[in-house]
């Protein structure tokens, strides 16, 4: 297929590797390629630097502009930013980036900016739309929608590291208390008896100051998400109070999965539901070669993880369910290797029958629903 032409000299396109200094700018108007640095976070140069662009390559002021960056620490301002001054925007997932399959392969700023701006002119001018991923954007306030429960993941992860270093502590002098988080350590005796060194406990007791302030902070966070799914306001707390509903789902469950999936992303079938977990199945046959690899893992890890935990959940609190039945009469005689491969199915299923839930008001088949 030849490259549309008018479409080349009447667009500029722009691709951007972003780093935490400089920025690097690859404009291509369909032939030729030019290289500019920005500061990172420099709006005003940003601009300048598409309008000398339009310039040098011999383009109308007021032609349409495409770009494209990488999704990682920055988020998405800078789509955002671009929207602003009228420039055509995607934000593309890193790992669907094709490589070279070389053992060794070149790489610098200058060459992954010259590679992508070859593929947003393949995606826009040939319609390559499978050349990669492109991220879906929520709006500021679903962006800002999240933050809460991603807190308290922080949160819950930074308490288990200070829990640790006490126990670690304390194991170097032979002390080993059962409930660390509830313990006086200056009443606690080594592995001879004798109290333990001044130093240590003075260590010990900051690091129970932390942690008092962590179990505080959890708490509020908890407090706050449970709230919301007791009285939503917005649609995103309307559906978690909805998916509160089944027996077997928690509120805060149900507010991680409507923040995360339901409460801002549309989906068009159950292929696109599995996928954005990394749940569905990736096949490899080559010739007479066909080997499962398991599920993708492609997708949002907090909705993987969380429904791997649902599955279970529903086995215990909707067994008499059709999903919970099917697992049970396809996995439930097995043993713990069977049983822990279809737990990843039945989370795939279950998945995509709370997305029918939500969506479409269809109540998963036998499942208990409170008033």
């Amino acid at each position: 297929m030849t490259p549309n032409t008018t479409a080349q000299n009447e667009s500029l396109f722009m691709a951007m590797e972003l780093s935490n200094k400089n920025w690097k700018l690859a404009f291509s108007n369909g032939e030729k390629v030019r290289f500019i640095n920005v500061v990172a976070g420099d709006q005003n140069g940003l601009r300048l630097a598409i309008e000398r662009s339009k310039g040098k390559l011999g383009l109308a002021a007021d032609c349409r502009t495409f770009s494209c960056y990488e999704a990682g620490r920055d988020g998405f301002w800078i789509h955002r930013c671009l929207a602003g001054l009228g420039v055509e925007n995607l934000v593309v997932d890193p790992a669907s980036i094709e490589i070279n399959r070389r053992k060794r392969h070149l790489k610098t700023d200058r060459i992954d900016a010259e590679k992508l701006v070859r593929m947003l002119m393949r995606y826009h001018l040939h319609n390559e739309k499978t050349v990669w991923r492109v991220v879906v954007i929520p709006s500021e306030s679903q962006e800002d929608e999240r933050r809460l429960h991603r807190e308290g993941e922080r949160l819950k992860n930074e308490r288990v590291r200070h829990l640790n270093r006490i126990r670690s502590l304390l194991v170097l002098h032979g002390a080993r208390p059962r409930k660390i988080a509830a313990t006086d350590n200056s009443r606690l005796r080594d592995w001879q008896g004798a109290a333990l060194p001044a130093a240590l406990q003075e260590e010990l007791r900051r690091e129970q100051i932390r942690l008092e302030l962590l179990d505080q902070q959890i708490k509020a966070v908890d407090t706050e998400q449970r709230n919301a799914v007791k009285k939503p306001v917005t649609l995103c707390d309307q559906k978690a109070a909805k998916l509160a509903k089944l027996k077997g789902i928690g509120a805060m469950s149900a507010s991680v999965l409507s923040r995360e999936v339901f409460g801002w992303r549309t989906f068009k079938n159950r292929r696109e539901v599995g996928a954005m977990a990394g749940l569905t199945g990736t096949a490899y046959a080559s010739g007479d070669k066909t080997v499962e690899q398991g599920i993708s893992k492609a997708g949002n890890k907090r909705v993987r993880y969380l429904m791997i935990e649902l599955a279970w959940m529903w086995t215990w609190y909707q067994p008499d369910s059709d999903l919970a039945k099917w697992f049970m009469q396809r996995f439930g005689a097995g043993g713990k290797r069977s049983r822990r491969i279809g737990i990843v199915a039945l989370a795939r299923k279950l998945l995509v029958a709370l997305w029918k839930y939500v969506e479409f008001n269809e109540v998963p088949a036998g499942a208990i629903v409170a008033a």
